[in-house]
């Protein structure tokens, strides 16, 4: 039984431990208390070597499901490791939506080797999962679905469920359909039970439920379960034809995966990205955003060389500038960040976008005048003039201004250009608060100080 209290921390200094002491049987003890998830989240916090060496350890009855629950690139490492009769060993118990996530990653030897092992009936649900779009509703859905028709007993009903002596893992109605296989609706399974049986299922089935489109994204399909609660859910396709259910053990793995892309998206990293990758891949990853992140600070620097005289005439200038870049970046990331939840979350839209603008701006505009105040007044402290401190301030005002406009306005421009916004919104808000607040504030202090 695994131990719930003990922390990632602890396991993997036990099994650091053990491997380097050669205990594998100590290694097997505690593998054998994990579920596959937890092994999962061991091996991708393992450098390569004790990786492949706790993967060697694992239960060959276990290695589909924990391949299941890795990043791909970590997966892609392992399968590198496997021979084809392993790989082909280690998937066969998974069920089509498990196989069909990872089919496409495996060699296409084991991948054709794979469907000839199949009957006809387990080949052809997997090849029209794969057909559809990898991020929709159709990959999510799994075809274990129990469908009973309307006007039949519940008495018939339960009848039918003890001679099939297994129902689904999630299974918290039962799924309605007519004599077609048309959607109708869905009974509750605590009304099967708790009802007199001689009641028909049309009697006491729930018809208002919103069946979900096969071709629906998985975003929006994870945000139907929160905002509804479900457990499970049908999917039709477009006659309305019963095709599968869609479960909630799923739709958590779908929310953490989107929550972990928002996260590597912000610092222009790809979430796949595995953690103890070799140095030269993820090098040559990162280059690519640190180049250009570099353009925009020599975008940056060409600004603030338009004004070198000015620099050279007040030094106060140089030792002040780097407040209004710095509260302009600040002001504007907190609004991109809040912009980017709301578009993920899909509460921001043509509609709302306008008073959200406006909203921003205002607080640009309390927060701005707020802080130049003290801004000011530390920099006529600080060096005794007050033109300086009229300027700083006014440049603030102005930079916090542009941040909370280009923090709703970049991601929603991004978004309808097809760009992620959490990629690369950070690098144009960068810009933006660099370029203004740089300007403003040497432009400024060109016209009334010099």
């Amino acid at each position: 039984m695994t131990d719930t209290t003990e922390t990632l921390e602890h396991r993997l200094s036990r099994i650091h431990l053990a491997l380097e002491k050669e205990h594998l049987e100590w290694v097997d003890d505690v593998i054998a208390d994990l579920e596959p998830a937890e092994v999962a989240l061991l091996l991708e916090s393992l450098p390569p070597n004790e990786r492949i060496r706790l993967w060697e350890r694992i239960p060959q009855e276990v290695d589909g499901e924990v391949l299941l629950h890795v990043h791909d690139e970590v997966r892609s490492t392992l399968i590198d490791d496997m021979d084809d009769a392993e790989i082909v060993a280690a998937t066969s118990g998974l069920d089509t939506t498990d196989l069909a996530e990872l089919f496409e990653d495996l060699p296409q030897q084991v991948a054709e080797d794979m469907l000839r092992s199949m009957d006809e009936l387990q080949r052809m649900r997997l090849q029209e999962t794969l057909a559809f779009e990898e991020d929709s509703a159709g990959r999510l859905m799994r075809t274990d679905t129990i469908a009973v028709r309307a006007d039949v007993s519940l008495e018939t009903v339960q009848r039918f469920l003890r001679w099939k002596q297994d129902v689904p893992d999630n299974t918290d109605s039962l799924m309605v359909v007519d004599r077609n296989g048309l959607f109708m609706g869905v009974l509750p399974m605590a009304r099967l039970v708790a009802s007199d049986q001689e009641l028909a299922v049309a009697d006491l089935m729930d018809s208002d439920v919103d069946s979900i489109q096969v071709t629906m994204k998985s975003r929006d399909v994870a945000t139907l379960f929160q905002t509804h609660d479900l457990v499970s859910a049908p999917v039709v396709d477009a006659r309305g034809l019963l095709l599968g259910r869609v479960v909630i053990d799923d739709i958590v793995d779908v929310i953490r995966e989107h929550s972990e892309q928002a996260l590597m998206n912000m610092a222009g990293l790809d979430e796949e990205e595995d953690l103890f990758a070799p140095v030269l891949p993820s090098a040559k990853r990162r280059a690519v955003w640190l180049g250009i992140n570099l353009l925009t600070a020599f975008l940056a620097a060409w600004v603030i060389g338009r004004f070198e005289n000015a620099l050279d005439q007040v030094v106060a200038l140089a030792v002040l500038m780097p407040i209004v870049a710095s509260m302009g970046g600040i002001a504007g990331s907190q609004t991109l960040t809040l912009a980017i939840r709301g578009l993920a979350l899909g509460q921001i839209s043509r509609t709302n976008s306008n008073w959200l603008l406006r909203k921003e701006v205002g607080i640009a505009v309390l927060n701005g005048v707020l802080w130049a105040l003290v801004v000011a007044a530390l920099a006529v402290a600080w060096f005794g003039s007050f033109g300086i401190g009229v300027v700083i301030a006014a440049a603030l005002v102005i930079n916090m201004l542009a941040a909370g406009v280009a923090g709703i306005v970049v991601p929603l421009v991004l978004k309808r250009l097809g760009i992620d916004p959490a990629l690369s919104g950070s690098v144009v808000l960068t810009t933006v608060t660099d370029v203004v607040g740089f300007m403003s504030f040497l432009g400024l202090a060109t016209i009334f100080l010099l």
